[in-house]
């Protein structure tokens, strides 16, 4: 039950949580993308209808500057420029009529008789090219006698004085310009406003009223002084949803994912960590044995020992002191092994002291250069001129030493290099220990610190775990690393004391 609870704690903490907040992220992030690339389609089509207005504009503004010219040479009979408005009206369909006024704004001609005699003063975009004697539109639209909606456009012509001798006016069809429009863009709502956010036109707003501020963009048109708002198109909530599903499957999946994977490295770790108790367990079983078998193990080996030296004494013949030898040699093995199980025991109170590094190191070295003399190895040593105190027993590190030692030299059967290489760490030191030998096998490697594993003969597969119980007994750590034909590295970690 303790376990379940544990395993739901855990989904809850790495697919179910991460899953709401990267689904929270996901939303808020889609949502304003979505937002911005609405706004981006609007602002587009703004720019469209902007760029329209400006040719539209700037080509009506170059129709009336090319009559301007020919109104200033007929200033004194303007029905003869009847025929150039009659002409520039009919070519062009945009025009609902073009018209020459005198300085009071009454109509003197034009391109047709809705305006005939007509005063247009009150007009306030006729004052402003009075008062401006500069081109101005019109900012609201204008009905005509016929019922068409137009905005009127006037340019003042001068004389050389710089006087308004006459004023011609071009009225645009408002219909004609929302047809263009809609051509355009047919599915989008737009309006164009003046100056003061007054309506002056409408595209495909069926009187639906103006567009309001939080669901449109706004861009100027660069010839007049009027803006083009354009309705922000409706969110796609199909499309949204269907790539939020996607989204969805993908995180879900992958936060899975994640929780396998991390259960799974949780499952090793455990097992991990079940192997290394289940060794000591066997440790621990071994030195129980141990200490309550050694001593009487030990005795009658003493009393056996004891009874073949005297028979060596007796027996003086060159076979009966070969085999007595044999038997002093197993003799001999056996206290060995009692000794590694007792130290594979369970921890004892051990009598440590505070001891230099390098003069245990040094004190063991003349045995280490017999040992490869007599091997036809060659023996080198790195170490350093500071002292490096450690806390430990003597006897036992030496003991560690000398059996990496005795391995490295087993391992060169034909001669080789031995090098011990003492190295100063930020609070710990470095034992490094490196021959030339034949190696390890990959398959071994894993093996080598478990009980009773050897690769040797005579071997009692004790050694290196009883290095091992020493060393971690310090506070210290041991690995071991090899390559076959090229030689192994043992690296040992020992703490520093001030």
């Amino acid at each position: 039950m303790k376990r379940h609870n544990y395993n739901f704690f855990l989904y809850i903490i790495i697919v179910i949580i991460p899953t709401l907040i990267s689904l929270l992220y996901y939303f808020n992030e889609a949502i304003g993308l979505d937002n911005q690339e609405r706004k981006e389609q609007a602002r587009w089509v703004a720019s469209i209808h902007q760029k329209s207005w400006d040719q539209f504009i700037a080509e009506t503004v170059t129709s009336l500057d090319i009559l301007a010219i020919t109104a200033e040479t007929v200033a004194k009979t303007p029905e003869k420029l009847e025929p150039l408005l009659l002409k520039t009206h009919w070519k062009d369909p945009r025009y609902g009529g073009i018209y020459l006024l005198n300085p009071n704004g009454t109509v003197i001609t034009g391109s047709n008789s809705f305006l005939q005699d007509t005063n247009l003063s009150n007009n306030e975009y006729i004052k402003e090219i009075n008062r401006t004697k500069d081109l101005i539109i019109s900012d609201h639209q204008e009905t005509l006698t016929n019922g068409q909606k137009v905005i009127g456009i006037g340019k003042p012509v001068l004389d050389r004085s710089g006087q308004v001798v006459s004023i011609l006016i071009a009225h645009l069809r408002v219909d004609y310009v929302q047809n263009i429009m809609r051509v355009l863009t047919p599915d989008t709502k737009l309006s164009v406003t003046n100056p003061n956010g007054a309506m002056i036109m409408d595209i495909n707003m069926d009187g639906s009223g103006e567009l309001s501020k939080d669901r449109s963009i706004s861009i100027p048109i660069d010839r007049v002084a009027w803006n083009i708002k354009v309705e922000v198109p409706e969110r796609n909530l199909n499309e949204l949803i269907k790539n939020a599903i996607m989204v969805i499957i993908q995180i879900i999946f992958g936060f899975h994912i994640l929780f396998l994977f991390i259960k799974y490295l949780m499952l090793k770790r455990q097992a991990a960590k079940e192997k290394k108790e289940n060794e000591l367990q066997k440790l621990e079983l071994v030195g129980t044995l141990a200490a309550s078998t050694a001593h009487e193990i030990r005795n009658p080996l003493t009393g056996i020992k004891g009874l073949v030296q005297l028979l060596s004494e007796k027996y003086t013949n060159e076979q009966d002191q070969y085999y007595f030898s044999v038997i002093n040699d197993e003799i001999n093995r056996i206290n060995e092994i009692v000794s590694e199980f007792l130290i594979l025991g369970k921890p004892t109170a051990q009598k440590t002291e505070i001891m230099d590094l390098r003069k245990i190191i040094i004190d063991i070295e003349p045995l280490i250069i017999s040992e490869a003399n007599l091997n036809n190895i060659k023996y080198q040593s790195m170490i350093p001129d500071m002292p490096l105190h450690i806390d430990c027993t003597k006897d036992q590190l030496k003991q560690v030493l000398l059996n990496l030692t005795k391995n490295a030299f087993e391992s060169m059967h034909a001669g080789g290099l031995l090098t011990i290489k003492l190295i100063e760490l930020p609070n710990k030191c470095h034992i490094k220990i490196t021959d030339t030998g034949i190696g390890i096998p990959d398959e071994a490697l894993g093996k080598i610190f478990q009980p009773f594993y050897t690769s040797k003969e005579f071997g009692t597969g004790l050694g290196l775990v009883v290095c091992k119980r020493i060393i971690q007994s310090f506070g210290g750590e041991i690995h071991l690393t090899s390559k076959v034909n090229i030689g192994t590295q043992v690296d040992i970690f020992l703490p520093l004391k001030k």
